[in-house]
């Protein structure tokens, strides 16, 4: 009979051995799930981690592969910044949308500029609606002790409430025959979020993306906050006798993450997504949290594991069209690599033992 054992430290090799696991685990077992769906799981597997890096349309694909990795790249390494702390935003992906909401709010608001600098305003509108929505389970959770997991995850719905407001109602665009949904911003070039670099997929979102990972390395590596955010996460006792307020913690970092998902949703929703609609939201906030721990919460680790699940968004729409796979039947697959990312990750601080064996 199997026991786990805790490990006086942390394994060097399980806290970097994990992620690849996690992966090779989810291909073999995604392989079985495609097979008994009566599909080639070689094939499968070829289609979504091969074809868009190395495929015949490569080109148009690694564009592609920028655009969804955006996105979730800069919700992910807010969340990271909370979870290395013990602190559980689980409510990115409405604040993803409030972003979105408030940003192009701000732009529609002004329209028919032609002035490039409104794109200023609207950043800070992202900004400022991802941060106030994540403000309140941080507020509830620093004045009432709520559970800042529900209440965040609550939020979310609330949040979507108001995306089918905003989408056939006071963002509705007045020309649209009827139809729900903002005015396109396509169409609306001083409020756009253009390629930078034709073809290559990357616009603002991806640029802030790499800026911001790079200095939220510097904030984990040299400040005194991010030194802060780890001690709490590893040893909150410790933490409180260094003088860390738990409740200043909590607010910061649901604070900065709620922002850069705001910012995400912003960047979405005047690019890729170009409007305002109903279905605007497509489940980032919550794949950013599988990105944000196949990375190991490093902000390095977060860049290439957004790569990575970008790869499964755009691979697994290509398997669903070439190969007539359910959508549901990717989503399972994304959803067993943050299960085996879990599952692996218990060996990092437990070895398994017979039991009764030394």
């Amino acid at each position: 009979m199997l026991r786990l054992e805790k490990r006086p430290n942390p394994s060097q090799f399980w806290l970097f051995a994990t992620p690849v696991v996690a992966v090779i685990l989810t291909m073999f077992f995604g392989g079985l799930l495609f097979a008994s769906m009566g599909t080639n799981p070689f094939t499968v597997i070829k289609t979504i981690f091969w074809d868009p890096v190395f495929g015949e349309f490569a080109f148009y694909l690694r564009g592609q592969l920028l655009v969804k990795a955006g996105p979730l790249i800069l919700i992910a390494l807010g969340l990271s910044l909370g979870f290395r702390a013990g602190i559980w935003n689980i409510g990115a992906e409405g604040q993803y949308i409030i972003g979105a909401i408030c940003g192009a709010a701000v732009g529609l608001a002004f329209y028919p500029t032609e002035s490039r600098l409104i794109f200023i305003p609207m950043i800070a509108a992202g900004l400022l609606g991802g941060w106030a929505w994540a403000m309140i389970p941080a507020i509830l959770k620093t004045r009432f002790n709520t559970n800042e997991i529900l209440v965040s995850l609550m939020l979310v719905y609330v949040a979507e409430t108001i995306l089918a407001k905003a989408a056939t109602g006071f963002l509705k665009n007045p020309e649209g025959m009827g139809f729900p949904g903002s005015r396109n911003f396509s169409s609306y070039p001083a409020a756009a979020n253009p390629e930078l670099i034709a073809g290559s997929g990357l616009h603002w979102g991806g640029v802030a993306a790499i800026v911001i990972g790079g200095l939220a390395y510097v904030l984990l590596a040299r400040h005194i906050i991010g030194f802060q955010i780890k001690l709490s996460g590893q040893a909150p006792r410790a933490a409180r006798f260094h003088g860390v307020s738990p409740n200043r913690l909590v607010v910061l970092c649901m604070g900065i993450s709620g922002a850069l998902a705001g910012l995400a949703g912003m960047f979405e929703v005047t690019g890729p997504a170009g409007q305002i609609t109903i279905d605007f939201n497509v489940g980032y906030g919550f794949t950013a949290i599988i990105v944000a721990f196949l990375g190991r919460l490093n902000p390095v680790g977060i860049i290439l594991a957004g790569l990575i699940m970008a790869l499964t968004y755009v691979g697994g729409e290509m398997a669903s069209t070439n190969l007539g796979l359910p959508s549901a039947a990717i989503q399972v697959f994304q959803g067993m690599l943050l299960f085996f990312l879990l599952g692996v990750d218990v060996l990092t601080n437990y070895r398994i033992r017979m039991a009764g064996g030394k």
